[in-house]
């Protein structure tokens, strides 16, 4: 999983960023706001860990300037923080946990399994490769965090694999959501397919002989 990291304290930057990286996870780390939001016009992450009180740009308003653009990424907030309506706050923000310091790195990494269990990312903003994302909630793909224009008929055929990641789409499934249910043959259904991967910058849909298509899980 890709996760960022913006936490301004410098040992504790260090002791979480390792513990994830030894955990498998691919962590990039940050010490003030808006470094770390500046990354968001290039990379897409899994998961975002933020403390609050940081310098330039604070966790809690750059969770609010990324819901303002449609980036919904699952957060936990990190703080010393004891304040009610700071805590409050984060989650009126839409966070999914909130840890307060000092804490033991494995009931981090209870957290975030918890997070992962519960299918939030599954369910909002789901990476269909390295680069690419797709926000269910507002159908909007990224790559490398720049919006990519589809066809209402691409983006469905999108869609419909990124929520059956894992699992082969057949050609009936296609017909019925991407085609309305209209009488196409299956020699259309592939070569729209084979269209809308030429217009991809990543070659991640899966062609399953004589089953259908499919979108594997990245690691």
């Amino acid at each position: 999983m890709k996760i960022l990291l913006l936490e301004d304290d410098q040992l504790l930057n260090e002791a979480i960023s390792r513990f994830l990286t030894i955990k498998g996870h691919t962590v990039q780390t940050f010490r003030d706001g808006a470094s770390a939001l500046d990354v968001f016009k290039e990379t897409c992450y899994d998961l975002l860990i933020l403390d609050i009180n940081v310098p330039n740009i604070n966790g809690l308003r750059l969770l609010e300037i990324l819901h303002e653009d449609k980036i919904q990424t699952p957060t936990i907030f990190i703080s010393a923080i004891i304040d009610i309506d700071d805590i409050a706050h984060a989650f009126d923000l839409g966070c999914h946990d909130y840890l307060k310091k000092p804490f033991h790195l494995k009931e981090l990494e209870i957290r975030i399994n918890k997070i992962l269990q519960s299918e939030y990312i599954p369910h909002s903003h789901l990476r269909l490769s390295k680069n690419y994302s797709l926000d269910m909630e507002s159908s909007i793909l990224r790559f490398n965090g720049e919006v990519q224009i589809l066809s209402e008929r691409h983006l469905k055929i999108l869609t419909l694999l990124a929520n059956n990641r894992n699992r082969v789409v057949d050609y009936a499934l296609f017909q019925e959501y991407a085609w309305d249910n209209l009488d196409v043959e299956l020699p259309t259904i592939r070569a729209e397919i084979n269209r809308l991967k030429k217009n991809l910058k990543e070659d991640f849909i899966v062609n399953i002989r004589n089953m259908g298509y499919m979108i594997k899980k990245p690691i």
